[in-house]
């Protein structure tokens, strides 16, 4: 982990200035004064504490012994100095400076007769900024909008809340509303945006103990980029973590593009070189998110560097590169770094809960697993040749996009690796129109919309795959991947159906897993709904009351959880990148079973290594399942 520092603050008497309508109490020294409806503590001096004429509510600046401020306690004894508040707008604006119990909104403040000196909270429109503060020097923190801004400064259990961009996590819970909204400042941080940077740690809410933070870099910004960035910001909002994220740095080609993406994306800096990035001290885990033609090389640099690797999926455009960044993987955990790639799906609540049901034995012995993934994006022939139509950059078409998804939740749903395939793949679309710079990848309403050229260029990827599979138990499977099925938006859809009852899922109904008892009487069984909210399910202990619905973007969420618990006990993380070689080599079977027009072909291996995954138990199988011990226990998760 690296170490960080703070900014310096501003040095000077300490001042609150004009708070437009809030009202303001000014106390200093003696005991008992009230302070706006709240009381100051006693032998606690603030020296040189000036408010300004306010109006409307109630912005506090105290300091001492015990004294609540809007509910906030003070540890005792605690001298504030230079301590200065910017304009603030509609909203509570809290200094407190001292140790035991002084917290705001949950953030414990430094240990006993802890003073802070230039420590600043500037303009934040909307919420509440609190300050509460050790021993530290200088920190800052900068505008906010629409959320809290905090500095925390207390010796190495100062609070990191983690960068939250301009604006809090669409999904983030409503107790962590108040930490919503900061970003920290980095090596070469805009320090328009960037304010505060702590000393490897951060306090835990209530205080206790000490939290380390992984530096995580992260190469490509575009539409994975932006889903792997709301994981990161929101994770530590949402989970009780061993360790917190902080986005470091984001990688991408074009300064001003990517610069503009960290801005929007939460990250404090940016770099326009990924060897740059990987150099960088402050960065333990890097995140790629680019196209599959620079996975390889990217990863595995990454784990020869020393650092924690999240690559997407699938793991490479070829076996042979999927296997040496398996072997990079498995060099680096020797040295206690962890690799994984990022099968979202597997974190959709509702699978990991089938997951569950199947390693209990609730559907019996497996007889068929199904699956398609349906989209429609490529229906029109004028959309423009992206790169993922290009064999070059992307490996495969609808198979390596779609297909590696169903075939990694087969593996991981049934606990058993694919033995063989038989299939077909078509290109319906052979040309498309070159694209001008900025077409977006995914979508025609995106970037680059309406800006094709008249030439075209040749299609070098399926735009469909079908293929069946045998299990080695004996289960027969089938799969149907492609981006031509109008009106399928993202229609992911599985079933397996065993010896005692079945399960159904649909990712366009992503909280509901059907499933089907078939050792109840036939005039009264049949599919019944299972409404995947329930603290119990997985992931679940942590978000919202029953009934109330998670989304696509979750998964990320979930999935940064996961890999952080494996950073912090060393564990192998799942999937693994011998799980994404898992399902490499079952896409490398399916190309050469087509190019063989549907020959049975066996999914090839190594000899001495299983087919399958790595997986053999449900991964988080339930609240907690495979969190580490020694947690605080006064912690809270939302």
């Amino acid at each position: 982990m690296s170490e960080t520092e703070h900014e310096d603050g501003p040095a000077g008497g300490p001042a609150v200035g004009p708070v437009a309508g809030v009202a303001a109490g000014h106390a200093a020294g003696a005991a008992g004064g009230p302070l706006g409806g709240s009381a100051a503590g006693s032998a606690g001096p603030v020296a040189g504490v000036e408010v300004e004429p306010v109006a409307g509510s109630v912005a506090g600046v105290a300091a001492g012994s015990a004294g609540p401020v809007a509910g906030v306690e003070a540890g005792p004894a605690g001298p504030v100095a230079g301590v200065e508040v910017e304009p603030v707008a509609g909203f509570v604006a809290e200094v407190a400076a001292g140790s035991a119990g002084g917290s705001v909104a949950g953030v414990a403040a430094g240990p006993a007769g802890g003073s802070v000196a230039g420590v600043a909270v500037e303009s934040v429109a909307g919420s509440a900024a609190g300050t509460v503060a050790g021993p530290a020097a200088g920190a800052a923190v900068e505008p906010a909008g629409g959320a809290a801004a905090r500095s925390v400064g207390a010796s190495p259990s100062a609070g990191d809340l983690g960068p939250g961009g301009d604006r809090g996590p669409a999904g983030a819970p409503p107790s962590r509303a108040a930490e919503a909204g900061v970003r920290h400042a980095e090596p070469g941080a805009r320090q328009t945006e960037a304010g505060v940077r702590h000393a490897d740690a951060g306090a835990r809410p209530g205080g206790a103990g000490v939290r380390q933070a992984v530096g995580v870099g992260m190469v490509g910004y575009a539409f994975m980029g932006a889903a792997h960035s709301q994981g990161w910001r929101t994770v530590g909002r949402v989970f009780d973590l061993p360790v917190d994220a902080r986005l470091a740095a984001v990688c991408g080609r074009d300064g001003t593009a990517v610069r503009a993406a960290a801005d929007r994306l939460g990250w404090a800096s940016a770099e326009t070189d990924w060897r740059t990035l990987i150099a960088r001290d402050d960065i333990d885990l890097v995140d790629i998110c680019t196209p599959g033609d620079s996975h390889a090389e990217i990863a595995v640099a990454a784990l020869d560097a020393g650092k924690h690797v999240l690559c997407e999926k699938p793991l490479a455009n070829t076996v042979e590169e999927a296997e040496a960044m398996a072997a990079a993987a498995a060099r680096a955990a020797a040295r206690g770094q962890v690799a994984m790639v990022g099968f979202n799906y597997r974190r959709v609540p509702a699978l990991a809960l089938a997951r569950r049901m199947v390693a209990e034995g609730r559907v019996g012995t497996l007889r068929h697993v199904r699956l398609t993934y349906l989209q429609d994006w490529l229906v029109d022939p004028s959309f423009p040749l992206t790169w993922r139509l290009r064999k070059d950059r992307a490996g495969s078409g609808a198979l390596g996009d779609l297909g590696a998804h169903i075939v990694d939740l087969a593996q991981y749903l049934t606990g058993e690796g694919i033995a063989g395939v038989s299939a077909l793949t078509e290109t319906f679309v052979r040309e498309r129109p070159l694209p001008d710079a900025g077409a977006g990848a995914i979508s025609a309403g995106g970037a680059g919309a309406g800006r094709v050229r008249t030439e075209t260029g040749q299609v070098t990827v399926d735009d469909a795959a079908v293929f069946t599979a045998r299990f080695p138990s004996g289960a027969l499977a089938s799969f149907e991947a492609t981006r031509f099925a109008a009106g399928r938006k993202n229609a992911l859809r599985v079933e397996l159906n065993g010896s005692d009852g079945s399960l159904a899922f649909d990712l366009e109904r992503l909280n509901e897993l059907s499933f089907h008892d078939h050792t109840e009487p036939a005039v009264s069984s049949g599919f019944r709904r299972i409404l995947v909210t329930e603290p119990g399910h997985p992931y679940l202990e942590a978000w919202w009351p029953p009934g109330h619905g998670l989304g696509y973007e979750h998964t990320f969420v979930h999935q940064a959880r996961d890999l952080l618990h494996a950073v912090a006990t060393g564990s192998t993380p799942e999937p693994s990148f011998a799980d994404g070689l898992s399902v490499q080599r079952v896409l490398a079977a399916v190309e050469e079973s087509a190019a063989k027009n549907a020959v049975y072909t066996p999914v090839g291996t190594p000899a001495g290594t299983p087919a399958g995954p790595s997986v053999s138990t449900p991964a988080h199988a339930g609240p907690a399942a495979d969190a580490p011990t020694g947690l605080d226990a006064g912690a809270t998760a939302v």
